[in-house]
């Protein structure tokens, strides 16, 4: 919106000429989103206390039962100033920018009908797993869909460390991308346990991928890349760093002992926001690098249930594996920063994935 009001002032004022450049509206959609938040906190959790919008803690698991009532549904915080300030700052005309922005929205309200009936049943039971799967997917492939549509695909998947190896995928890359959609969906979901935790793995993946959106949006990066050049990509940096601004804003009142939690509208969200940006920018395989830490919480959730099944035994002493460590005598402040260190080792491989080839 910022962006179509002030660039046709170029003319009129040189100045305006810097809001043509994506890394000034990224840096300014940023510090936008920083600033909603910031002014925005406050009054949503005095508002969330007095409906008395309280997180049911579970009586198995690690005793948590301190944090109960803490006001939940914070990922409302981080919606807003993710939306607004990209609405501010991006190119409207850019058709990625609503894909992204419709997606994260879907998974949005399906996370706050999820938060909303475990507040008002008084436990963690909420929308039922197979319910919130089936609507998760639908949207999924409804994105996947619209990109294998467009003009512009071309159906090969980028491998990281590779340069030559790019499989044809043809149709199957619906079902790809829809299940990496819904699987960061539920891995940030899955992380999003202690306070703190899961935030600091989103900001440093959004961070990663404002860099690689950037980079896929323009032809002579690309080319130096040796990566995807996607045509108009370089809008999705902007909606990164606004994700990136809101969750360090959310972080001001979500770090430990934290003033309000983010609930399943923020982590289902922002998680499929992940997954959405990648498959826009054809780093879907780099995203389980750079998101690994949400990979191994939720493979540790699905290899605890199968185990289980099987055998009548646990691999985990509990899982997601956040609750591992925390039963093994684990601070649960040490467990939040080991986890962002390995974040941001992850980042830094990916990184060096786009040379080391």
């Amino acid at each position: 919106m910022l962006y179509h009001l002030l660039y046709p002032l170029e003319s009129a004022f040189g100045g305006f000429n810097v809001v043509r450049y994506i890394t000034f509206r990224t840096a300014a959609a940023t510090l936008t989103a920083l600033f909603i938040a910031f002014v925005v906190g406050p009054w949503l959790i005095r508002k969330l206390a007095a409906l008395r919008v309280g997180q049911p803690i579970r009586e198995i698991g690690p005793d948590h039962q301190a944090k109960a009532g803490t006001p939940t549904m914070g990922g409302l915080l981080i919606l807003l100033s993710l939306s607004v300030s990209t609405l501010l700052w991006a190119d409207l005309s850019n058709h990625f920018v609503w894909i992204v922005l419709g997606l994260t929205t879907g998974y949005g309200i399906l996370g706050f009908i999820d938060d909303y009936r475990k507040v008002r049943q008084g436990n963690s039971d909420g929308v039922s797993a197979r319910t919130k799967l089936f609507w998760q997917t639908l949207l999924a492939l409804g994105v996947a869909f619209a990109i294998y549509t467009s003009p512009a695909f071309d159906q090969e998947l980028a491998v990281p460390f590779f340069k030559n190896f790019t499989p044809n995928l043809g149709w199957f890359y619906i079902p790809l991308a829809t299940f990496v959609i819904v699987a960061f969906s539920n891995g940030v979901n899955l992380t999003d346990g202690l306070d703190g935790l899961a935030i600091g793995p989103v900001m440093i993946a959004a961070g990663t991928f404002a860099g690689l959106a950037y980079a896929a949006g323009h032809a002579n990066i690309a080319d130096y890349l040796a990566i995807k050049h996607v045509p108009g990509a370089g809008q999705l940096a902007i909606f990164c760093g606004a994700l990136v601004g809101g969750s360090l804003g959310f972080l001001w009142f979500n770090a430990s002992p934290a003033d309000l939690f983010m609930g399943d509208v923020g982590a289902l969200a922002i998680g499929g926001a992940l997954g959405t940006v990648s498959v826009l920018i054809r780093q879907e395989v780099l995203l389980a690098v750079v998101g690994g830490i949400f990979v191994v919480e939720a493979a540790s959730v699905v290899i605890q249930v199968g185990w289980y099944k099987m055998t009548g035994r646990r691999v985990f002493l509990m899982a997601p594996i956040h609750h591992h460590f925390e039963k093994l005598g684990w601070a649960e402040q040490k467990i939040v920063v080991r986890f962002w260190i390995v974040s941001i080792i992850l980042g830094l491989i990916a990184f060096s994935s786009l040379k080391l080839r």
